[in-house]
């Protein structure tokens, strides 16, 4: 894996924190038709909030877009939205012809890294789309994959646990420690505790995580139940009535309680089958004594099937 340039971000998404001022050639400020802008071919973004787009629809409609969006241009003459999707989106449906645009001479990384810090910047991010954007960003700065991020950062805190919290000195963990600092938002340690399992979260729990429709919190509660019926079930309930996570860990207390009665009714029908099976098998048949025995415990169950 090859690094690039340790440039903090400090909160900011702007072009010189990122790069420098030399690293970047800017060309002149235009507004262009609508439809010479094309998105990129990878979004950080996957979910916008449909009340929030409204709000920002009705805003572009009475004073236009404010902020020029970032573009950089391709050999094709058009241009790659590089931040603005969102004002891109309400610009399409209020049905404007021009969009104003920054353009800057950016590579595909560097473009991808402007569109990820600037995603999370956002006030509304989520914890998947945290997570996600912020493994997103550690295999742009690294030059690798999203999954090679993920095993260098276990690695990492396997040999942290092995080395009993030495320092890390490797090229790659320096980036790493360095892009952790320079976001602000937690260090790589919890982000790997606290963030990652939730990758590992069934889909249709991932799925409204993303869509913000449940804190992650209660979506960790509800990912326990085992059986996928009930747990669909159970996260249709907490977000359509609102529950407390309270409310979904005691409804999960009775979804085990119930689990186990089942559990224990199923064992109890087992050892009568085993034990006809049994019956019909032994030597008891021979023996008077025993005989007898059965037949008072045959009437035994008869009368309490029959009652």
């Amino acid at each position: 894996m090859s690094n690039k340039s340790n440039q903090p971000y400090k909160g900011k998404a702007n072009l010189t924190v990122l790069f420098g001022d030399d690293e970047t050639e800017s060309l002149p400020n235009s507004s262009v038709p609508f439809d010479a802008i094309q998105l990129p071919p990878t979004q950080p973004r996957r979910y916008f909030d449909s009340q929030a787009m409204q709000c920002l629809v009705e805003s572009v409609k009475i004073d236009g877009i404010l902020q020029p969006l970032l573009v950089r241009p391709l050999p094709n003459g058009k241009y790659e939205l590089v931040a603005g999707e969102r004002r891109l989106r309400a610009a399409k449906e209020v049905g404007l012809k021009e969009v104003p645009i920054i353009i800057r001479e950016l590579t595909e990384q560097q473009a991808l890294q402007i569109a990820l810090v600037e995603n999370l910047q956002r006030e509304d991010l989520n914890p998947i789309e945290e997570t996600e954007g912020i493994l997103g960003l550690l295999a742009n700065r690294l030059d690798c994959s999203v999954p090679e991020a993920e095993r260098l950062l276990y690695r990492m805190q396997n040999q942290m646990l092995r080395d009993n919290d030495n320092v890390i000195i490797q090229p790659e963990s320096e980036v790493v420690v360095q892009v952790f600092q320079d976001l602000g938002k937690m260090s790589w340690e919890s982000f790997i505790s606290n963030r990652l399992p939730l990758l590992k979260l069934p889909e249709e729990v991932l799925g409204s995580l993303r869509e913000g429709k449940i804190e992650y919190t209660k979506a960790r509660a509800i990912a326990k139940v085992k059986d996928e019926q009930a747990r669909v079930t159970l996260l249709e309930t907490a977000i359509t009535e609102n529950w407390s996570l309270t409310q979904i860990k005691a409804q999960i207390s009775t979804l085990k309680s119930e689990s186990q009665s089942e559990k224990s009714e199923d064992s109890l029908q087992t050892r009568i089958k085993v034990a006809l099976t049994q019956v019909n098998k032994s030597k008891a048949w021979s023996d008077p004594k025993k005989q007898k025995r059965l037949q008072k415990l045959l009437v035994d169950l008869e009368s309490l099937l029959s009652s």
